[in-house]
């Protein structure tokens, strides 16, 4: 067992244990309000035991965490905290959010955090919270801050958010595209069933589990079948084997591991002879071959409308799009006679069409072209150039659009 530390929002200090070899497959676990990673001690070696290493934090404000000096427990930082958190992670992990820790968990991914994890489990964490509820809740936590002083800042209850708090979790919910899995202890006095089944309805492809014996703290009340619930899902959704390709077999495995390889995503354009009508296509098997003399390359598939036009042109250009260009990737991957219609552009210095705006645009004169199997390779000769560095490129990753993150 080995000590973590990150760098949280606003650069607070958010500390936690790690169990497991590091080369296993990520987990994070993130307890509830009003409690420690400490809750999570069986559940963390069960897990590292089956293979899974294991980070286990405290949110800010509990355990061993940094106490802010300001007081800040508002929902948006512990949000903030934990996207900073899986940020510094040297991997894509599966969260275990409990309570508390589900809410930020969910807000963190569904909020255009889908990059940050590769799968999500909620343990009993309420989407809704009637006023019993609430007001039992708030009595179990202020008796819990005099029986145990130190492990949490008793500021949070007055500052928290609860409300918000429901509302991001529940807006968040049908924008996560992950494996994820809600269990919910079936003694549980905080979440009742009918509120939990509604919430993964709307996550869409998300798994239920009830755990008989268990109320609502189901690392405490049950470990041991809660560790087997979770194996279980992780086995099926998130397995630790990986992939492997070999000649003859899947196409599929071998184009999922190229896919590894993120890109930037680029639209292939010339004009069509003799019509002289614009043709463009979206590309992302795009490379630099040479500075002196400037060449480029893109791979074209053989299949596609706009191959003929592309061999025949003795101009192209190659125009690489920025984040907000995500559209005009989709109109030009996709059979069609608007592509031009839909998106701005230009005539070239070197006739060739050039999308307006984009990240950069390299006109071209073919150079040569090679057989490259199911694909054309269109090597061309850089003949003008430009760009605009104020710009982020849109990226391609194992088939999504992506956009860069900075840690």
């Amino acid at each position: 067992m080995a000590q973590s530390q990150f760098k949280g929002f606003a650069g607070i200090a958010i500390r936690g244990e790690m169990r497991g070899d590091p080369d296993d497959p990520l987990v994070i676990l993130v307890h509830g309000g009003g409690q420690t990673r400490d809750i999570w001690n069986e559940t963390a070696s069960a897990l590292a035991r089956a293979g899974r290493q294991v980070i286990a934090i405290d949110l800010r404000g509990h355990g061993e965490s940094e106490w802010p000096a300001d007081g800040r427990y508002d929902f948006g930082a512990y949000v903030e905290d934990l996207r900073a958190v899986l940020a510094q992670l040297p991997s894509r992990p599966v969260i275990v959010g409990a309570s508390l820790g589900g809410w930020v968990a969910a807000a963190a991914i569904g909020e255009d955090g889908a990059h940050l994890a590769s799968g999500l489990i909620l343990a009993d964490a309420p989407p809704d919270l009637d006023l019993t509820n609430i007001r039992k809740a708030a009595g179990t936590l202020r008796a819990a801050s005099e029986t145990a002083k130190g492990a949490w800042d008793p500021r949070m209850l007055e500052r928290f958010q609860l409300e918000e708090a429901l509302n991001r979790f529940k807006a968040a919910a049908p924008n996560i595209q992950m494996p994820v899995l809600f269990v919910r202890g079936a003694l549980s006095d905080v979440t009742d069933a009918a509120s939990a089944s509604r919430i993964v309805e709307q996550i869409p492809g998300a798994e239920y589990a009830e755990i008989g014996d268990a109320g609502h703290v189901l690392a405490a009340d049950r470990s041991d079948l809660f560790s087997a619930t979770l194996l279980d899902f992780l086995e099926r959704r998130v397995p630790r084997f990986v992939p492997e390709y070999r000649s003859g077999s899947d196409a599929r495995t071998l184009r999922e591991a190229l896919g590894c390889f993120a890109t930037g995503v680029t639209v292939v354009t010339a004009f069509e002879r003799p019509s002289g009508e614009p043709v463009g296509l979206t590309a992302n098997s795009f490379t630099s071959v040479s500075l002196d003399p400037p060449l480029l390359l893109v791979c074209i598939a053989k299949t596609s409308n706009s191959l003929k036009a592309l061999e025949e042109a003795e101009h192209f250009a190659v125009n690489v799009l920025h984040i907000g260009q995500q559209p005009a990737s989709r109109i030009f991957s996709r059979p069609g006679e608007e592509r031009f219609q839909q998106t701005p552009w230009k005539r070239g210095r070197h006739d060739a069409p050039l999308l307006s705006n984009a990240l950069a645009n390299f006109e071209c004169r073919r150079h040569q072209i090679h057989d490259g199997g199911d694909h054309v390779i269109l090597v061309g000769e850089v003949l003008r150039a430009n760009f605009d560095p104020r710009r982020d490129p849109l990226l391609y990753f194992r088939g999504k659009y992506r956009r860069l993150h900075f840690s």
